[in-house]
């Protein structure tokens, strides 16, 4: 069995009774706790619903694998009824809504298009205690208003341990597309890498923040990315890394490689996990950025490392309005610069130092849809280096009165 959706005959509409279409999800939960009841059925109104629920959509998954799942979370299977006709004494459920929620294996079959969801391992289905991965919605069998149910159980995983995670669905038909659509899903899911063009997917998670190349780097991350140097630690890990490459490996006299320019330029770090792994540095001219001493570790030369520092340095002289990016390349990693659009331009000059062969190589770059310069925002212009699209500490003088307290000071003491 896929997930089958069962769609209402018209969308419910508790306000006049008029067939109006909603997106049901949106339904606040107090509107439809007056008019509908989600319970655990009991084993003999289970089989009996599933039989009901089996002539409309054939194929729904045996009772005993049913019960097999609700053994290992039961929170999985609920019942619908009408308040006015529910009886706690004796519950008999008029339709029926089912989830799995998964761990992250049962997610990866689902994405994959090996998950059987006719006879779901159960080893793939998270328990009570942890957080799913997602969360399949495996049935939904309800007509006219009982399919505000959804609402109602999509409240009950909406507690701390599942608030967050993304919904998915399969439509058995185009009835169930059609009420899947309406109730906020779109076709195409995603999760951890993988894509599934046929399956639906409702959003809960919140998106993952879009960083600058420039400032990827967090603690705890994995792979690659880049931070901007802004500490004296900082600077002492370029030391390390441009002493380990450039003095260690090729040579280089330290007066050479530590040639003055340290303090008067910008720094870029970049990372493997939480190691240091290379580092690059820009100086700003008049009208242009010159990229330079790019040093990658020998045991991270075989990663992306030094493809993301070249892409962060010429982000982050874009967004300081630079369009024309200057370097001396080696002659031999010509090549490699020009996979970032330096090309060795007319009239360059070549030159030796550090006894390696250099010629000029310039890039010109398309200007920055967001280049920060005069009429911007001047609290961004403040903001330190590289993070001008996070509030610094002087963001919270936006919300204090002016006192001048140094000089109001001297006044009174007068």
């Amino acid at each position: 069995m896929t997930v089958h959706v069962t769609p209402p005959d018209t969308a419910p509409d508790f306000d006049d009774g008029r067939a109006t279409r909603h997106d049901i999800i949106d339904l606040r939960s107090a509107r439809l706790a007056r008019h509908l009841v989600l319970f655990t059925p009991m084993p003999a109104d289970l089989e009996r619903l599933l039989d009901e629920t089996r002539v409309a959509l054939p194929g729904v998954a045996d009772v005993s694998v049913v019960r097999r799942v609700m053994t290992a979370n039961p929170d999985t299977v609920f019942a619908i009824a009408r308040r006015e006709r529910y009886d706690a004494l004796s519950p008999r459920g008029e339709g029926l809504t089912a989830i799995l929620p998964l761990n992250e294996a049962g997610m990866a079959a689902l994405l994959s298009g090996t998950f059987d969801a006719s006879d779901p391992d159960t080893r793939f289905v998270a328990r009570q205690h942890e957080r799913p991965a997602g969360i399949y919605l495996w049935v939904i069998h309800a007509r006219g208003r009982l399919a505000a149910a959804v609402a109602l159980m999509l409240q009950r995983i909406s507690t701390p341990l599942c608030g967050e995670v993304d919904l998915y669905a399969r439509a058995a038909t185009a009835e169930g597309a059609d009420y899947l659509s309406g109730m906020g899903f779109t076709k195409g899911a995603a999760w951890n890498g993988q894509r599934a063009p046929g399956l639906y997917m409702f959003r809960r998670s919140k998106p993952a923040e879009r960083l600058p190349p420039y400032d990827s780097h967090r603690p705890g991350g994995t792979g690659p990315s880049v931070a901007v140097a802004r500490s004296m630690e900082d600077l002492s890990r370029v030391i390390a890394l441009r002493a380990a490459v450039y003095m260690a490996e090729q040579a280089c006299p330290y007066e050479e490689e530590f040639d003055g320019n340290d303090l008067s330029a910008t720094h870029l770090i970049g990372y493997i996990g939480d190691e240091p792994a290379g580092c690059l540095r820009i100086r700003f001219f008049a009208d242009f950025a010159k990229i330079e001493r790019l040093a990658v570790r020998a045991e991270h030369r075989n990663t992306r490392m030094a493809f993301a520092l070249v892409r962060a340095g010429i982000e982050l002289a874009r967004v300081k309005g630079y369009r024309r990016l200057y370097g001396h390349a080696q002659k031999r990693l010509v090549g490699f610069w020009g996979r970032f659009g330096f090309r060795v331009f007319e009239g360059a000059q070549e030159l030796v130092f550090s006894d390696f062969d250099y010629v000029e190589m310039l890039m010109e770059a398309e200007p920055h849809p967001q280049a920060i310069g005069i009429g911007v925002d001047p609290y961004v212009i403040i903001r330190p280096e590289g993070r001008w699209h996070r509030a610094g500490a002087l963001d919270r003088s936006r919300t204090r009165a002016v006192t001048r307290p140094s000089i109001d000071q001297k006044a009174a003491a007068r």
